[in-house]
């Protein structure tokens, strides 16, 4: 078969998952999650912090921040006490 010119090669098995760590647990997601998908995923309750690959993402951006596979993400809860 010879390409004819603007004609499209597709990949016959595209990849619809991503594979993430969250706090070093491996989460198998949807290609298209946000950092807010996955966070529900893993079913955390504030308050928290979250980081992306060790850069903390503010909670304004969880439901834009688009995950890729392989990403590493840490939920971290504060400690009470004295």
């Amino acid at each position: 078969m010879s390409l004819q010119p603007n004609m499209a090669i597709t990949d016959p098995s595209p990849i619809m998952t991503i594979d993430v760590l969250i706090n070093a647990h491996p989460y198998t997601l949807a290609a298209h999650s946000t950092l807010e998908m996955a966070i529900e995923a893993y079913g955390i309750r504030p308050p928290f912090a979250a980081a992306l690959n060790m850069n903390f993402v503010p909670k304004a951006h969880y439901a834009s921040t688009r995950l890729q596979d392989a990403d590493q993400i840490e939920l971290i809860t504060p400690i009470t006490g004295g």
